[in-house]
């Protein structure tokens, strides 16, 4: 797959909320997400959510009672943006960074429009890199887009073959089916996952 996007950098990123361009931001977690954090027990559990954005999930997690909670995302607007947004959430659990660089252990890393974000010459790195940051006993749960979307810009694509295929090289795959609760307009075009490293 040919990329002809620039590099999809910090300067892109910022560029695109400068611009407000940030489509894959419904408001709101998504249904299937919000319905997954609604089964969550324990609420001191450390949680990752990366490629934030405007961290939407943190703030409902927040919300929750979850006390352990960081998100991490390239772009210097989308770390603003949520440093007003959610005060609760103490400097060091915002982090400006390349997901790619970061060091850390997390019981449950938080899959959200990331994965579809990156481009993909790099889903075999974000693979072992969620693997390396996952606690022996964690989780990898989110969602991914089950349908060619871009072949030159974000959000990039894929279908349940390709993904089974990738992950299985790191991950037990517990759950890869369609999200039975979407939001109307993403309705059958979303793969729910649950993952837990080999």
């Amino acid at each position: 797959m040919s990329i002809i996007e620039p590099n999809l950098n910090q300067e892109y990123w910022d560029n695109r909320y400068n611009k407000n361009e940030i489509g894959w931001d419904i408001g709101a977690p998504s249904t299937p997400l919000k319905e997954y954090f609604d089964t969550i027990s324990d609420k001191t559990i450390s949680i990752l959510i990366p490629g934030a954005g405007n961290a939407c999930e943190a703030e409902y997690l927040i919300g929750k009672g979850f006390k352990n909670v960081s998100v991490i995302d390239i772009s210097r607007k989308a770390w603003e943006n949520i440093k007003t947004r959610i005060p609760e959430l103490l400097e060091e659990q915002i982090i400006c960074a390349d997901f790619f660089n970061w060091i850390g252990q997390y019981d449950l890393i938080i899959e959200q429009t990331f994965f579809c974000a990156l481009n993909p010459n790099l889903r075999l790195n974000y693979v072992e890199k969620m693997a390396e940051l996952l606690k022996p006993d964690g989780l990898l749960i989110g969602l991914l887009f089950q349908k060619e979307l871009n072949t030159e810009h974000p959000p990039f694509g894929g279908n349940s073959n390709e993904y089974q295929s990738l992950f299985e090289t790191q991950f037990r795959i517990h759950k890869m089916e369609t999200a039975y609760n979407s939001i109307p307009p993403r309705a059958n075009s979303e793969l729910f996952i649950k993952l837990s490293v080999k």
